[in-house]
């Protein structure tokens, strides 16, 4: 597996212990319908949280919430549509970034961005 790859499962393991500890409860990681795939579902307060993890060994680019873009955010959507159907939810959802990036002492941070984008935000 690639180091990126590495990196990336690491942000995801980060941002699942984090939602963890503040009250979140993690439903499934890795959600595929077609090709799409939803990092994280997660539920807190009868709200369906669908959680898009985005990590960059640098923000010297691009933070990495910018790298979510509408094409991801359809097929986002499209996903987080199919899992609802499947598990027979009718929860309200949400739609939040959790951004993963280290800091000056390469301590990695997180930024959990909430109501990041809306499902008509793919349209």
């Amino acid at each position: 597996m690639a180091t990126h790859n590495d990196f990336g499962k690491i942000a995801e393991d980060l941002a699942a212990e984090y939602l963890q500890k503040n009250g979140y409860k993690v439903l499934t990681r890795n959600f595929r319908f077609q090709k799409a795939e939803i990092d994280i579902i997660a539920e807190k307060e009868d709200l369906i949280i669908i959680i898009e993890v985005k990590a960059r060994s640098t923000d010297a680019f691009m933070l990495p919430q910018e790298a979510v873009t509408k094409t991801k955010i359809k097929s986002i959507v499209t996903a987080a549509n199919h899992y609802l159907e499947e598990f027979n939810r009718n929860n309200e959802v949400r739609f939040d970034i959790i951004s993963v990036l280290p800091d000056d002492k390469k301590k990695l941070t997180i930024e959990h961005i909430t109501d990041a984008f809306e499902a008509f935000d793919a349209n």
